[in-house]
Formats: structure tokens, sequence, C-alpha cells
């Protein structure tokens, strides 16, 4: 693995080889991150990228995040509860030189405590595959009011999903085995 594009583009991430299945890692793949964050600059989404508050749920590597920040975003916070992806996520940030604009919360995403900072403007969601557990990730973010008016969630996981009420699906995209689908929380609908 490695950053895509940007200020660090090129530089290697630490590597879990092909996933971690007791720790649930399994990482984006350089070619899905590549198409997904081509999809979030060529236009279709007014680059959510540039000085966002990233979110990056179930973190795993860190990638979503660390190719954010080397894309230009402001801030990025990485949640996730396992031992391997907390150790992953702090050597992958100094490998980059992103720490400074980095924070790890070694917790599970289902179980965020009310938001104690501004929200975030751009959410990234890699949940275990075959479970609920993005979708109870993302009620917990709302509730407690990590997501800001107008966020961007990108959401994968191995099966197409649909809006949770309160969003919008702007898009759903498959790769491979993989589908994103690109979400709009309390935007207005048509019928608005």
């Amino acid at each position: 693995m490695r950053v895509i594009a940007g200020t660090c583009r090129g530089r290697a991430l630490a590597s879990v080889g092909k996933g971690d299945a007791g720790a649930h890692l399994r990482p984006t793949t350089d070619r899905v991150r590549e198409s997904l964050f081509s999809m979030l600059q060529g236009g279709r989404f007014n680059d959510p990228i540039t000085d966002a508050r990233v979110l990056d749920l179930f973190a795993g590597t860190g990638a979503l995040g660390i190719e954010a920040l080397s894309r230009g975003a402001a801030t990025a916070t990485f949640v996730d509860d396992g031992r391997v992806a907390g150790r992953l996520i702090r050597d992958n940030l100094t490998r980059c030189d992103l720490a400074g604009r980095a924070q790890l919360i070694a917790r599970d995403a289902r179980r965020l405590p009310p938001c104690a900072s501004e929200p975030f403007t751009l959410v990234f969601l890699d949940p275990p595959y075959g479970t609920d557990l993005g979708l109870r990730a993302l009620d917990t973010a709302i509730r407690g009011q990590w997501i800001a008016p107008n966020a961007l969630v990108v959401f994968e996981d191995d099966r197409a999903q649909s809006a949770p009420p309160g969003f919008t699906l702007l898009d759903q995209r498959r790769f491979g085995g993989t589908y994103v689908s690109f979400m709009q929380w309390g935007a207005l609908t048509a019928s608005e």
C-alpha cells in the first residue's frame, strides 16, 4: 500500500499483508482508493477534501484518512478500537509526517461519546464487511453530533448501501467485490 497523490505521494504505508481477519483489518486496495479519490476530486462532489475535517471510522490502517490529509484535508480523526489498527495508524502517520494534523481515538466506532470538537465535513466509513456495524456507527456519530450538516459520507462495504433516514444517496460504485456509497447528511432532497 502507498499514498496515491498529494504531499505524501508514493510513500509506503505499513502493511498487514492480505489483511488481519482477527482484527478485522482489510485495507482498501490502492486501486479502489485511487478511483474513490478521483471521484471526490473530479468535480462531481465539488472537492470535499481541501480543508476538510475528516472522520475515519473503522480506520484500520488509516489509509483513507491519510490519503485525504495528503490531498489537502485540514485534519483527520481516526477511530478504531483494535490494538493492531492503532499501531498501524500511528506508524503510517509518522511515515507520512502527518501526526500533527491527526488524532487517534482508540474506541469502538459504535460507542463514540458526544463530539467535543467542531463536527466533521468528510466521513469515511469502512466497517467489517457483511455486518450492520457501519449503520450502527453512523447512527452513533449522528446522535453524538460528529457529522456536520451537508457532510459527505463515503461508505465502503461488500454490498450496496441504501441511504439511512436523513441522508441522500448521491452516487454508488462497484469495484470488484467492494461497493462505495456516497451519501450526504442532512441535505435537502429534490422534493423538499
